[in-house]
């Protein structure tokens, strides 16, 4: 599988670790940066073209870490495509992706450990969207987020 892993300072040291776990793994992993540890950097530069690569099919998950990943988690929503999610235990990680099609898995570098980080990158990774009907209704309930407000449920 190809991955993408984009990260600020906040999260830096905890991408590096997790990037050579998931190598190791035998993840195609592509560094969206930052490369260098720069205490004045910012997420979005980051982890919007993460989110922008995970939406186009360039990779086919992201996974995203800023201090709290807060950040990381808002800026990758903004992508049309990416569905994003704050995640620090281990049910959600794979629930995400098997009820929500998440693609993108964003941790706080400054909240958990390389141990929780790679649990929840691996289960997250491994997991598989259902394509139960009742998740699917839901994904084009949020894919068409006008037609939802304007009354018209599909």
């Amino acid at each position: 599988m190809k991955i993408g892993i984009a990260s600020d300072h906040g999260g830096f040291e905890i991408k590096q670790q997790l990037k050579h776990r998931l190598i190791m793994l035998k993840y195609t992993v592509i560094d969206f940066g930052n490369t260098i540890n720069n205490p004045v950097d910012d997420y979005p530069d980051f982890v919007m073209p993460l989110a922008k690569a995970v939406a186009k099919g360039e990779v086919e998950r992201g996974i995203a870490v800023c201090g709290s990943g807060v950040g990381a988690s808002i800026a990758a929503n903004k992508v049309d495509g990416a569905r994003a999610a704050l995640v620090h235990d281990h049910f959600s990680a794979h629930q995400g992706v098997e009820d929500d099609d998440m693609n993108i898995l964003c941790l706080g570098g400054r909240i958990i450990g390389i141990e929780k980080a790679a649990e929840l990158s691996e289960t997250f990774l491994k997991a598989k969207f259902s394509h139960a009907e009742r998740h699917l209704r839901r994904l084009r309930k949020i894919s068409y987020p006008e037609n939802f407000i304007s009354g018209y449920y599909f």
